[in-house]
């Protein structure tokens, strides 16, 4: 335990290390402004046909040597618009779609892929020690804008996701949000995917969200929760890794999903199901809607 905290303390004050921490840092916030988001929206699956493009992206731009952040960025807002236009209807089998594409092309990049494989491994999932400086001005960038743009359209977007219809029926442009919202998961995601991998996104981007509509019904405060909880998975999650030297993504998951279990047992003991919380939740969404 001791050699655990020497090695920790000596690897916090290392340059990189504080560039991944404040990553983490950044990653847990952006996750977590989002996550009930995406929970309420029913868009769990979408996320991760959102990654297979993302690393689709990133993968092609290792290939022909571009920057892999920048890479995935564009991999995932070209998946978001997709998925944004093909699956209003459907949106399983449009995922489902798209998913594939994007997983196949990603394996054949990587298979070409001539540098190092552990550089393409780290893709699938996640090397937040290896971030680099543009990569992280990358991050702050896309948190600046998608939780900027979740603040400004607060009412819009939670009106959009409780009761589409009603929110249609009173004027608002449901498809303009759905494209917009597919764009700030596609920014988000991309940033998930350099940092937890495309295999592990799920862990901050809906396991904090739904760890929080599991202990509360009131929705500014299912952000404050999910925040907590994406920071506490992220920033924890990196700091256990490093004395071991294990991946991080390891540790972030398994720190979200023992938050996600103890929210579930919190939830079960106030003697409402789940279920029902996410009612409730839905309900109060609405309810806040039309008193405005």
């Amino acid at each position: 335990m001791e050699a655990w905290l020497t090695d920790t303390q000596y690897l916090l004050s290392v340059g990189f290390v504080q560039h991944a921490l404040i990553a983490a840092a950044l990653l847990g916030l952006l996750s977590g402004v989002m996550a009930p988001l995406i929970v309420v929206r029913q868009m769990s699956f979408s996320v991760h046909g959102t990654a297979e493009l993302a690393l689709m992206g990133a993968s092609a731009a290792l290939l022909f040597g571009l920057n892999v952040g920048g890479g995935a960025v564009i991999g995932s807002i070209v998946a978001a618009i997709m998925l944004a236009v093909l699956g209003m209807k459907n949106q399983d089998s449009a995922v489902g779609v798209v998913m594939s594409f994007g997983l196949g092309l990603a394996v054949l990049f990587i298979h070409l892929y001539p540098g190092r494989s552990s550089t393409a491994f780290s893709l699938l999932t996640g090397q937040i020690v290896g971030v680099s400086s543009a990569s992280l001005w990358i991050l702050v960038a896309v948190t600046v804008v998608v939780v900027g743009a979740v603040i400004l359209f607060w009412r819009p977007l939670m009106f959009a996701s409780a009761d589409p219809l009603l929110a249609q029926a009173s004027g608002l442009n449901i498809r303009m949000i759905a494209i917009g919202f597919a764009i700030m998961v596609g920014l988000t995601t991309s940033q998930s995917v350099q940092i937890v991998g495309a295999l592990l996104v799920m862990a901050l981007l809906i396991v904090p969200g739904a760890a929080a509509v599991q202990i509360t019904a009131n929705p500014v405060l299912a952000v404050v929760f999910s925040v907590i909880f994406a920071l506490v998975s992220a920033v924890g999650g990196l700091v256990i890794s490093l004395a071991p030297g294990l991946p991080v993504s390891v540790f972030v998951t398994t720190i979200s999903f023992i938050i996600y279990l103890v929210c579930r047992l919190l939830g079960w003991f106030r003697g409402r199901g789940a279920q029902r919380d996410e009612d409730a939740y839905r309900r109060r969404l609405l309810h806040t809607d039309h008193h405005h």
